[in-house]
């Protein structure tokens, strides 16, 4: 009964998804019915092609993903701990921040060229705020009690960050990881649009660009599982580091 309430607006949507279809609301050029997006599936599935581009689009995000992540851990926590080095440095990262990666992809085309380096760059730009805003947070406000009882019985600071500092960082370190694999997940289309020859991105593309709304969709809704499933791992990861460190501290 749970797993339906949680669905219901899905369960909702593909019904009236459905019904519309056949009502011919919408002509099948514009909206294709549900059995024909299943159909879609099971041809891309079995000829390789969606396994192939889902695999590649994977890898791409992958690889910027971890790109981003050890340079958000190691800045992260520099930042984390002397926050007044972070003072000369906090304009300029917002100001990258609010710039969209999409809009560097001419730039990065010139740069780069059209290979792999401008995807992988896309994606890092885009994973890589959501970690370090989160890495940074967990670091710079570790328990201070915990911290000045540390010192109290002589820790050294090597120990106090490794046994009191980033234990108690590691749920904002997922919590960050989480929200940049979905940014990642956002950016692959953005990525994909450098001259991709294949990828979920240059999937929907190559549809668009044959009036295929229903390979389309299906691109999109593959984006979607990956990245939910992506998501949901790291909420049981988040969920049950918390429950152990809840079960530590009432120990």
């Amino acid at each position: 009964m749970t797993i339906i309430k949680k669905n219901i607006v899905f369960i909702a949507l593909i019904i009236i998804w459905i019904i519309i279809s056949k009502l011919n609301i919408y002509s099948a050029y514009i909206l294709p019915s549900p059995t024909k997006i299943i159909n879609v599936f099971y041809t891309e599935i079995l000829n390789g092609s969606l396994i192939k581009n889902t695999y590649i689009s994977l890898l791409r995000v992958f690889i910027g993903f971890s790109i981003s992540f050890i340079l958000a851990f190691i800045f992260g926590i520099m930042f984390g701990i002397k926050e007044n080095i972070f003072q000369y440095f906090e304009n300029i990262l917002e100001f990258i921040r609010n710039i969209p990666p999409i809009s560097l992809i001419p730039l990065l085309i010139l740069w780069f060229g059209i290979g792999e380096k401008s995807k992988i760059i896309i994606i890092s730009l885009a994973t890589f705020f959501p970690m370090f805003i989160n890495i940074r947070y967990g670091i710079k406000n570790a328990d201070k009690k915990l911290i000045e009882v540390g010192k109290s019985l002589g820790f050294s600071k090597i120990k106090i960050f490794f046994s009191i500092i980033m234990p108690h960082s590691i749920p904002n370190i997922l919590s960050g990881m989480k929200i940049g694999i979905g940014y990642g997940f956002r950016a692959i289309v953005g990525a994909e649009l450098v001259a991709a020859s294949s990828g979920l991105g240059f999937m929907i593309l190559d549809a668009q660009q044959l009036s295929r709304s229903d390979k389309a969709i299906v691109g999109i809704i593959t984006i979607g599982i990956v990245g939910f499933l992506c998501d949901y791992l790291f909420s049981l990861l988040i969920r049950k580091i918390s429950y152990y460190k809840g079960n530590y501290i009432e120990n």
